[in-house]
């Protein structure tokens, strides 16, 4: 584990009774990871999942501030318990990155940017957006492509090289972490974007909420300036919010104006406004 994950346990900010990140667990390795020509089974996803979200972390330390993490967990876990994975160890955070994003990591991680609460407007508009990153969990969008690159990688090696007496070896980790910073650089296929979308409205509205409030949070994404520099990921690994929102109407099409969600804007603005406050102190 390497010290910026280290420090990040040593704060231990997320204290929710939520399932929440238990960083000090996202630096094992597991005897799994030499199994990448053959599906994965859950095991096998937690493991990879640990290394993606490791990565992320990596990037992005978590946002000092226990009572946000907190409900964001509670908002997230309630959106993933309308899923059909509801036994997974669902941990969602606050990362403390101005960029506009959020990411997902297979086996139940789920992160959003400081940058991107700034830009919502209401609690639904929260559980949309983590709906969008749960149906990417439950869809294993990220695993399968993770994998993917991986294997491309392991193809060089010859298997006597690959294995060592522990069933794995460094080549294999490095393998598995390269899969999932060139996933996280570069994107998921569009389809699995997409598919997101339309699985993360579909949750959300099970959840209670506002169905239109993940469209209404690409509506605002795609009233910024497509040059701003916090967007420059977002608009790199995602399909433009224009395009989205298209798909989005087309999928839906009336389907869920019968639907009459709560929108949660009074307890989300309260969440923003303690979080202002504790950093004008």
């Amino acid at each position: 584990m390497n010290i910026k994950i280290l420090s990040i346990v040593a704060l231990g900010l997320l204290t929710s009774a939520c399932n929440t990140i238990d960083l000090s667990q996202l630096g094992s390795i597991g005897s799994t990871l030499n199994q990448a020509f053959v599906p994965a089974n859950e095991d096998d996803e937690k493991e990879i999942g640990d290394e993606a979200a490791a990565v992320l972390l990596g990037a992005a330390p978590v946002l000092n501030a226990p009572a946000l993490q907190q409900y964001v967990n509670k908002v997230g876990l309630w959106v993933a318990l309308q899923s059909d994975r509801p036994d997974l160890p669902w941990r969602f955070a606050v990362l403390d990155d101005p960029d506009i994003n959020a990411f997902a990591a297979p086996g139940g991680y789920v992160f959003i940017t400081k940058g991107m609460l700034a830009r919502l407007q209401s609690e639904a508009e929260l559980a949309g957006v983590l709906g969008h990153e749960v149906a990417h969990v439950v869809q294993k969008h990220h695993l399968i492509a993770i994998r993917k690159q991986a294997r491309t990688s392991l193809l060089g090696m010859a298997a006597s090289a690959a294995l060592t007496e522990n069933g794995h070896d460094a080549g294999q980790v490095a393998a598995v972490v390269s899969g999932a910073k060139d996933i996280y650089g570069k994107g998921l296929d569009r389809k699995d974007e997409y598919q997101a979308d339309r699985l993360g409205v579909v949750l959300a509205a099970r959840a209670g909420y506002e169905p239109y409030a993940l469209p209404a949070v690409l509506q605002t994404l795609d009233r910024i300036n497509p040059d701003a520099s916090e967007l420059g990921l977002l608009f790199k690994t995602h399909p433009k919010p224009a395009d989205r929102l298209a798909r989005l109407d087309a999928a839906m099409y009336g389907s869920l104006d019968q639907l009459d969600g709560v929108s949660g804007e009074s307890r989300f603005r309260q969440q923003m406004a303690k979080l202002a406050a504790s950093k004008s102190r």
